[in-house]
């Protein structure tokens, strides 16, 4: 997935002057959220999988893990909480 962030001329300077390099600034900030992300979504789907008794193995490899969980996006959260009940 690529990923475009247009900046006003203002905006890359304030974010120059914060910022060695504000690319690499900002693909590290992207990376990080995944990070915690990825390792938030790991955790409730071990956590899930060690409670289920129907379940013998978890796979080794966070990613496969990841990969595999059925989970739903924050769009599909938000939109769920937005129902009326």
């Amino acid at each position: 997935m690529n990923i475009t962030i247009t900046l006003t001329a203002a905006q890359e300077k304030g974010l120059a002057y914060v910022a060695e390099s504000p690319q690499e600034w900002a693909e590290n900030a992207v990376h990080n959220r995944c990070r915690q992300a990825i390792d938030e979504i790991y955790d409730m789907e071990v956590a899930r999988m060690t409670a289920d008794p129907s379940i013998t193995s978890i796979p080794a490899d966070k990613d496969a893990v990841v990969l595999a969980a059925n989970v739903q996006t924050a769009a599909q959260r938000n939109a769920a909480s937005a129902l009326p009940e």
